[in-house]
């Protein structure tokens, strides 16, 4: 694989899986910083990245961005080397300072905008206030007393200014943090500190997991924002009290979010802003620059170096160093309104464990193997997921059944792809906006239109199992939430038995299934009707982060308007296995009406067996009498 910087060579005898090493880190950000330094301005305050697009912000608002977020890399690097700059990172981003605050929000070519009410400055003063923090020694204490001043009075404006209602909570702790530690307004520094941390409380939801804000959306914020702002203010602050309490938390989380990585080094793809690609790894290197984490050293880097190493490995840095808006490389699918130029540079925090020394176990331990290596399905009770992981293709899938998001700016007749979906894979996509969904179940209507995954209520998760009950709105009918839907999915090895229960429907209403879509030469995505269903047509064929054009299979229905429902159900499977056996030989499944519903009995391959009673009230999953099931 050729990099478009150059890197060392591997040594896989201490990490046997990926080959990369502490060296290969450093490297690595070296030649992301070399590629963005031809794009500051003269003065060093802004770096503005070529694109064909800015931000809703503006282009001066995405200049500061690329300062902050690069600036960001580079004080990792440097203070991961102990204040070593050889490549005078320090001495750039000082100029920078003393242009950029010179007249902040004035007409000048390099005036920063001023940190205002839910303005993306607020956003990057996070990550100057925690660059200036980490480099203090080397940086700000180095600093003219006017620049510090200009800066320091910069910042203030992040301790009042109103945050977004989501992890925009923690921006002005990053800055209440550094300012507190540097004396400038200390007293109302600490009260911004207090006031975010107590804002995010009501959001934590568990197990490890936070909401990013006041509603069901889970993602990677909860690692590089709703974990990471606190235990890493703690633990700069050296507040054992808060550092216990975030620490236990984040242990927690990382205990789930090991699962999320497949077997060659993906991220699970579902969220927004994955555009930050590999700052995924952030929260796996706080567990151990904090102490809290469930994970041997070795598997901590293994799973840090197999992401980093996915995204480089496959054009993330275009052929002149620089990150992409996208995933692989560019993919507009996941460019959002809010995403300039510089804004994947906040994969900048994935180089969080360079301030592990060199001599950390997390370094010179050998590498083990991730979860993905093992089969597994692992209840996520947090956000109501459910993770299926196999050994023979390392692949991992997540079925959600507890995460949505508001739907996109001025569209609220869509659901949001990268929340609503059945289920999202280290492998492959949604399809994004516009296009007939992917891993979706729901009323068909007025041609191609299906019904949203709206008010979704989770029902639980367990040994391979989650269920959830949402309520169908059809776009343009009347009374567009009568009808409800209750999912549920039973998953063991790769195959998935997925059931929907559809209450409140009239007779003759038409549904849909969908599966994984994957293109031609991806993994193999299969559905196959056993009840209500009928193989149809695949969907058209949609761009997703994977591939420009990907396919999904597809099933129909109707419904009867029965007095306990209308029960569907189809056996399902995403694989990379190069010769899997068939789909029809992996599960038995039978089905009966019982209790005001039906019960649902599934005998695997391998004798494993459960049964399910679903209801329009409520959903029960126990073990069964095993069964095994003949796979000749």
């Amino acid at each position: 694989m050729t990099h478009p910087f150059p890197l060392p060579a591997e040594d896989r005898a201490t990490s046997p899986y990926t080959g990369w090493t502490r060296a290969h880190w450093e490297a690595a950000a070296d030649g992301l910083l070399a590629a963005v330094t031809p794009y500051a301005t003269p003065g060093h305050a802004l770096y503005q990245l070529p694109g064909h697009r800015p931000s809703w912000s503006g282009a001066r608002s995405d200049g500061l961005e690329g300062f902050a977020r690069t600036f960001l890399l580079a004080a990792f690097r440097v203070a991961g080397a102990r204040g070593a700059d050889p490549h005078g990172l320090l001495e750039r981003y000082a100029d920078g300072f003393a242009t950029g605050t010179r007249r902040p929000g004035g007409d000048g070519p390099e005036d920063w905008p001023v940190i205002a009410d839910r303005s993306q400055p607020l956003v990057e003063s996070a990550s100057i206030a925690l660059g200036l923090r980490i480099t203090r020694p080397w940086l700000w204490d180095r600093l003219d007393d006017g620049v510090r001043q200009r800066v320091g009075a910069w910042l203030t404006d992040a301790l009042t200014a109103t945050p977004v209602p989501t992890n925009w909570e923690l921006f002005p702790v990053a800055v209440g943090g550094f300012l507190a530690e540097a004396g400038v307004e200390a007293e109302a520094a600490r009260a911004a500190v207090d006031r975010g941390l107590a804002r995010i409380e009501p959001w934590y939801t568990g197990d490890g997991w936070y909401s990013d804000g006041a509603n069901r959306a889970f993602d990677y914020y909860n690692g590089w924002a709703l974990h990471l702002y606190p235990a890493l203010d703690a633990w700069l602050s050296g507040d054992t009290e808060r550092l216990a309490r975030y620490g236990q938390r984040l242990a927690a989380h990382l205990a789930d979010y090991a699962h999320l990585f497949g077997g060659d080094g993906a991220p699970l793809h579902q969220g927004r802003s994955l555009i930050y690609r590999f700052a995924a790894a952030a929260p796996l290197w706080l567990g151990a620059l904090t102490g809290h984490t469930p994970l041997a050293p070795g598997a901590t880097r293994r799973l840090a170096s197999g992401a980093l190493r996915y995204f480089l490995d496959r054009g993330a840095a275009s052929g002149d160093g620089l990150l992409s808006l996208g995933w692989h490389g560019r993919y507009e699918g996941l460019v959002q309104p809010y995403s300039g130029p510089a804004s994947p540079y906040w994969a900048a925090k994935g180089f969080l464990g360079l301030l592990l020394p060199d001599d950390h176990a997390v370094w010179t331990a050998r590498e083990e193997p991730g979860p993905a290596t093992t089969d597994v399905t692992r209840a996520v009770h947090g956000p109501n997921w459910l993770l299926q992981s196999t050994t023979a293709d390392g692949l991992v899938r997540l079925h959600n059944h507890g995460s949505e998001h508001l739907p996109p700016p001025g569209d609220p007749d869509q659901d949001d792809p990268y929340y609503a979906r059945l289920a999202y894979s280290t492998a492959t996509g949604p399809v994004p906006y516009g296009a007939a969904p992917d891993n979706h179940f729901g009323l068909l209507s007025g041609g191609d239109r299906v019904s949203l995954r709206t008010r979704l209520e989770p029902l639980g998760a367990g040994d391979g199992w989650a269920a959830s009950r949402h309520h169908a709105r059809v776009v343009g009918e009347e009374r567009p939430d009568e009808v409800r839907i209750t999912g549920l999915v039973l998953a063991h090895g790769a195959a998935e038995v997925r059931v929907h229960l559809v209450a409140g429907a009239a007779p003759g209403h038409p549904v849909r299934q969908t599966g994984w879509a994957v293109p031609d030469d991806g993994p193999r995505s299969e559905l196959l009707p056993l009840h209500g269903l009928l193989t149809a047509d695949p969907l058209p064929a949609a761009a997703t982060a994977f591939s420009g054009s990907a396919v999904a299979p597809a099933l129909t229905g109707e419904t009867t308007g029965g007095a306990a429902g209308d029960l569907f159900v189809c056996l399902a499977r995403l694989t990379a296995e190069p010769d899997p056996a068939p789909l029809e030989t992996l599960a038995r499944v039978d089905v009966a009406p019982a209790d005001g519903g039906y019960e649902v009995r599934v005998a695997w391959w391998d004798g494993a067996a459960c049964r399910a009673h679903l209801s329009d009230q409520a959903v029960r999953v126990a073990p069964a009498i095993p069964a095994p099931v003949s796979r000749n």
